[in-house]
C-alpha cells in the first residue's frame, strides 16, 4: 500500500531534479568555451577569476534574500519566477561583446540560478517525511551531475559547429520547456488534488512537525532570531568551507584537463562526462546511506553525521590527483570523480541538515543564509585559484598551482565536519 500512495511526491522529486539539471547546465557552459572566449576578448587567468567571482558574488548575495523571498512567495511561484529570470540571463551571454559584459551577464545569471536550491529544499520538505528527505535531496541534487554531463557532451559541438553564442542560447532555452511541466504537475500538498489523504498524512508522518504546525501562530521569523542560532552558523559554515571546492571542479576542470594533458576543447568532453557521471551515483548513494541508517533505529543525527564523516574522508585521496594524474590521465580523472561523488553525497545531507534542525516555515530563509555563505567561500577559492595559476603560469608551471588547489580541496571537508560537530553535536531541532 505505500508503495502506492508513494508514487506522486516522487514525481515532484523529478520536476526538482530536471530544475536543478538545468540550473547546471546554464551555469557550467563558461568553462567549456572559455578557450574560444578568452581568445576573443583576451582574457588571463586573473580576468576568468573575476568573471567566475561576479557569477559567485551575486549568487552570494541574492541568496540571503532569495530564501526569504520563496519562503513568502510559496515554491510554485517563487521556483518559475527563479527559471524563467536565469533562462533570460544564460541566453543573454550569446549577445556580449565585451569583457565588463560578461561581467554584467554573469552577475545576472547568479543572482537568478540562486533560487534553485531554496525552492528545492524547501519542495522536498513539504514533500517528503524526515526520514525520507536526504534520498529525495539526493536524487534531485543528481540533476547538478546530469546537468554536468549533458554539457560537455553537447556544448563543446554546438560552439565547433556554430560557435560558442550559440552554445549559451540554445542551453539557455531549454528551461522554458521545464515551466509547462512545473505549472501542470505542482501544487503544495494541502492543495493538490493528486494527493490522496493516505499519502498527505504520511508526507506528514513526524511528530515533532506536526507539533511545530499545530503551534504556528504564522509569525515571521527575523534574521536576527535565526542569526542567533548555533544550527545556522554550523550549516553556513559548512557550506562556506565547501561549496566553493565543487565550484572549482566545475569552472577549472576543463582548463586542468587542457593544460594538464593537452586535450582540445572536444576531446575534454568524455573525461568530464565521466567525472561527473561517478559524482551522480555519489549524490543518490549519499541520501540513500543515512535513510538505510535510520530504517535501522539509528537516530536522526548520527545517521547524517556518520555518513557526513565517511564522505569527508572520501574527499582525501584528491590530494593525490596530479601526482597519480602523471602517471596516467584517468588515475586524475578517477579520483577527482571520487572526490566530486563525495561532495555531492556530502550535500544531499548537508541540505537536509537544515530541514533536520529547524520548521519548514524557515527551510527556504536558513537555506539562502548557507548559501550566501557557500557563494563567498567560492568567492575565495575562485580568487586564490586565479592568483595562483596566473603566478605559476608566468613562471611556466601552472600546473603546480592546480597541486596546491587540490591539497585544499582534500582537506576542506574534514575540516568542516568538525566545526558542525562541534557547533551542533547532536543537531538539536530549533524550536519556534
Amino acid at each position: 500500500m505505500q508503495q502506492a500512495i508513494g508514487k506522486y511526491r516522487w514525481t515532484i522529486c523529478a520536476l526538482v531534479f530536471f530544475a536543478t539539471t538545468i540550473n547546471y547546465l546554464d551555469r557550467q557552459v563558461i568553462s567549456l568555451v572559455k578557450g574560444y572566449v578568452e581568445k576573443e576578448f583576451n582574457w588571463t587567468e586573473i580576468d576568468y577569476a573575476n568573471i567566475t567571482v561576479a557569477f559567485q558574488l551575486s549568487y552570494a548575495l541574492a541568496m540571503l534574500g532569495v530564501g526569504r523571498l520563496i519562503d513568502r512567495l510559496g515554491t510554485r511561484l517563487g521556483y518559475a519566477a527563479s527559471l524563467i529570470a536565469w533562462s533570460v540571463a544564460a541566453i543573454g551571454h550569446g549577445l556580449i561583446n565585451s569583457t565588463g559584459g560578461f561581467f554584467v551577464a554573469r552577475a545576472a545569471l547568479g543572482v537568478t540560478e540562486a533560487g534553485n536550491f531554496p525552492a528545492a529544499i524547501k519542495t522536498t520538505a513539504e514533500w517528503f517525511p524526515k526520514k525520507e528527505r536526504a534520498l529525495a535531496t539526493g536524487i534531485f541534487n543528481s540533476g547538478s551531475n546530469i546537468g554536468a554531463i549533458i554539457a560537455p557532451l553537447t556544448v563543446p559541438f554546438i560552439a565547433e559547429a556554430l560557435n560558442w553564442r550559440w552554445a549559451f542560447m540554445i542551453t539557455g532555452a531549454v528551461g522554458l520547456i521545464w515551466l509547462i511541466f512545473w505549472f501542470w504537475l505542482y501544487e503544495v500538498p494541502a492543495r493538490s488534488k493528486r494527493l490522496s489523504k493516505e499519502e498527505y498524512d504520511y508526507i506528514h508522518s513526524d511528530e515533532d512537525e506536526k507539533q511545530e504546525q499545530a503551534n504556528d501562530t504564522g509569525a515571521k521569523v527575523s534574521w536576527g532570531k535565526l542569526l542567533s542560532y548555533k544550527q545556522t552558523w554550523a550549516f553556513a559554515l559548512g557550506k562556506f568551507m565547501t561549496d566553493g571546492i565543487w565550484w572549482f571542479y566545475l569552472f577549472w576542470l576543463p582548463d586542468f584537463l587542457k593544460k594538464q594533458y593537452g586535450l582540445t576543447n572536444t576531446e575534454i568532453a568524455l573525461p568530464v562526462a565521466i567525472v561527473y557521471t561517478i559524482a551522480a551515483f555519489g549524490s543518490i548513494f549519499g541520501g540513500w546511506v543515512p535513510a538505510n541508517l535510520m530504517k535501522k533505529g539509528w537516530p536522526v543525527f548520527k545517521a547524517r553525521k556518520t555518513s557526513m564523516f565517511v564522505y569527508a574522508c572520501c574527499v582525501l585521496p584528491v590530494v593525490f590527483a596530479q601526482t597519480l594524474g602523471a602517471i596516467d590521465m584517468w588515475f586524475a580523472v578517477l579520483i577527482i570523480g571520487l572526490a566530486a561523488a563525495a561532495h555531492q553525497a556530502w550535500s544531499a545531507n548537508i541540505f537536509t541538515t537544515v530541514s533536520d534542525m529547524f520548521p519548514k516555515k524557515t527551510v527556504a530563509s536558513i537555506t539562502g543564509i548557507g548559501g550566501m555563505a557557500g557563494g563567498l567561500g567560492g568567492i575565495l577559492i575562485a580568487k586564490s585559484a586565479g592568483y595562483l595559476f596566473q603566478y605559476y603560469k608566468e613562471l611556466g608551471h601552472i600546473t603546480t598551482g592546480y597541486m596546491i588547489m587540490f591539497v585544499i580541496c582534500g582537506v576542506a571537508y574534514l575540516t568542516a565536519w568538525l566545526v558542525m560537530h562541534w557547533l551542533v553535536p547532536k543537531m538539536k531541532r530549533v524550536e519556534l
